[in-house]
């Protein structure tokens, strides 16, 4: 699907996702983590559609509840015991609204970092550090990319087995693994031949020249510096907040939370605003889009 913040200058976009991390990650607090969790998922929504977002929800909750159980298996701290287990350690409610706590970060995490991986694509992360650290640039756009093309090649090569007589569909065990080190063998030739063709072309193109010059299409409109502005006001304020103790919030050895107060409801809805962002800019322009038609 067509995404409109995508439009925006690769800054912008850049600007948003790092304060979308810094805030996931720096704010362990169950509102804050919840705020994170909905506009990443929302905006992922948008990005992938609902038919693709549904089959990741399937393991969602498998995978957000594994590593909720993990934390109370090990970590027993906390004061209020709900049961002890067969080793003889206490189950505390405290670890375990720790592990659910924990979980909600790591999964909120994933999701912005797909969001990021449709959004922020190669070319715009090689024109923001390209000049600066141009192979470190290079390294973490080819490594962002990998995954998702050594899918569709596996893919590929899967089909093309089945098209020669080489279905694995109803085998047993053994002509599965065979055939899979078939593919993968088709793979690792690949990767090798991609990795040449790669090189010879990046040499071709002058890269590594000190004097070697960049072709851009980005320009810094009004629209990204309105933008900009927003993303930077938005996340002043919430910084604000979380040095003025807005969200501290601790589980041991009791759970304790800084009180709800009309300035703390101001911080968690500029928080709110930033993350949804680029939701507000899709719904935005949608409606611009039906009001012209």
């Amino acid at each position: 699907m067509m995404s409109e913040f995508s439009e925006y200058h690769p800054s912008v976009i850049f600007t948003y996702f790092l304060f979308a991390f810094l805030f996931t990650c720096a704010h362990f607090n169950p509102v804050s983590l919840s705020i994170s969790f909905l506009s990443a998922f929302v905006y992922l929504a948008f990005l992938k559609g609902k038919k693709e977002l549904c089959k990741n929800l399937v393991l969602m909750p498998i995978l957000f509840f594994s590593m909720a159980l993990i934390n109370p298996a090990f970590n027993h701290q906390g004061v209020t015991i709900l049961l002890y287990l067969p080793s003889g350690n206490p189950l505390t409610l405290e670890s375990v609204f720790f592990g659910l706590i924990a979980a909600g970060m790591v999964l909120s995490v994933i999701l912005y970092f797909s969001c990021f991986n449709e959004i922020m694509t190669s070319d715009k992360l090689i024109y923001l550090f390209g000049k600066i650290i141009p192979s470190l640039s290079l390294i973490f756009s080819m490594t962002l990319r990998l995954v998702p093309k050594f899918r569709e090649q596996i893919k590929t090569v899967s089909k093309a087995q089945n098209c020669i007589g080489r279905n694995i569909s109803g085998t047993n065990l053994i002509k599965r693994f065979k055939s899979g080190l078939s593919v993968f063998s088709v793979m690792i030739t690949w990767s090798i031949e991609n990795a040449i063709e790669t090189a010879d072309s990046m040499k071709a193109r002058g890269f590594g020249m000190s004097k070697r010059t960049a072709f851009s299409i980005y320009s810094f409109t009004k629209r990204d510096k309105k933008a900009l502005l927003v993303i930077l006001t938005l996340s002043a304020y919430v910084i604000l907040g979380s040095m003025r103790g807005v969200f501290d919030f601790t589980c041991f050895p009791y759970v304790k939370m800084t009180g709800i107060s009309h300035y703390a409801i101001s911080v968690y809805t500029a928080e709110l605003l930033l993350l949804l962002l680029p939701v507000i800019i899709e719904i935005t322009e949608l409606k611009k889009w039906k009001h012209i038609s």
